[in-house]
């Protein structure tokens, strides 16, 4: 999703972007035109960044001074089928150092502690803080570091890859994203809402956070899992290793009963199989990489939260114990 953000904060040397007129509503009307941070402009974050700079919202990228410096040059460069395909320009910067109206974090889990140096509290202000992770601790974690009335957790549903800095494959037909926020002033949810929606992706404020976050955690974990551990793609996966699928999707819908987030086995298993053959799960293309994974922000969590409600997963367990054997 994003290149490693480790890197020592340096000057800040954000380009000057041109005054653009705001977007408009959905009804016509002139919508307020926000100033907002992407914390990782990778797959997911330089989609976003691209799609609201092209609908007139100012957006600061912030990247390691390599990124940085490509984004502030080039701009981002988008090629989809949905969206079409553009080249937006971006402010850029290797630290947060001015009021913004919203941040999206759109790094991985493994690179989001030394991402989260380049958001100081003090420079973030009354800013929204809007996650786009997977797995479902990092709330916790970003409310112990930044006002807890500003996490605002948040689902998204793409395929984006960023296949060079600054250039998006943008592959889905399709960019949904849920906002929640549990804590969060629904009225500011409804602003970036709107705006994330005139700007591409169908936007919805959801009331429950826990629901939201469980519901992709219970699709993820066994896609995840499962075609990483056999290096398989999902049409076969879900064929050769279909009984370990089904005990997956039924371990992980238990513990999110018991987290307080129904889920549908069944539905779940019906997902899987409508879903291309050819598909892989981000775990699994970053293990092909030899990228760090995402193994205990998902498969980690999962056994945490299955522990703590006392519901056995034995084949969740195997599997990612077996995943971390193999040096994942």
């Amino acid at each position: 999703m994003t290149d490693n953000p480790a890197t020592p904060a340096a000057p800040d040397h954000s380009a000057a972007t041109d005054h653009v007129d705001p977007t408009s509503t959905a009804d016509g009307t002139p919508g307020p035109r926000l100033t907002v941070a992407v914390l990782g402009p990778g797959g997911v974050g330089g989609l976003l960044a691209a799609l609201l700079s092209r609908a007139g919202h100012r957006v600061l990228c912030l990247a390691g001074e390599e990124t940085a410096g490509t984004l502030r040059t080039s701009g981002i460069r988008v090629r989809s089928a949905l969206f079409g395909d553009f080249t937006a320009p971006v402010d850029t910067g290797t630290t947060l150092r001015e009021p913004v109206d919203a941040c999206l974090i759109t790094v991985k889990a493994t690179a989001l502690d030394a991402a989260l140096t380049r958001i100081p509290p003090a420079a973030l202000g009354d800013a929204l803080l809007v996650p786009f992770l997977n797995g479902v601790e990092h709330p916790a974690l970003l409310r112990g570091r930044y006002a807890p009335d500003r996490v605002a957790p948040s689902v998204i549903r793409v395929e984006s890859t960023r296949t060079a800095p600054g250039t998006i494959e943008h592959t889905s037909p399709f960019a949904e994203i849920d906002l929640t926020g549990a804590k969060v002033p629904r009225t500011r949810l409804e602003t970036l809402a709107a705006t994330l929606t005139t700007a591409g992706p169908a936007t919805r404020v959801l009331d429950d956070e826990t629901t939201a976050l469980w519901s992709k955690m219970s699709f993820l974990a066994p896609f995840a899992l499962l075609t990483t551990r056999y290096g398989l793609p999902l049409g076969e996966a879900r064929t050769r290793h279909r009984d370990e699928l089904a005990s997956l999707v039924a371990e992980t819908a238990a513990v999110s009963r018991a987290c307080g987030a129904p889920v549908d086995p069944a539905q779940a298993l019906a997902r899987y199989d409508a879903f291309p053959p050819v598909a892989k799960s981000s775990m699994q293309r970053d293990a092909e990489a030899g990228r760090p994974l995402e193994l205990d922000a998902i498969g980690g969590a999962l056994l945490r939260a299955a522990d703590r409600h006392g519901v056995p997963v034995p084949v969740t367990a195997r599997l990612v114990r077996e995943l971390r054997e193999a040096g994942h």
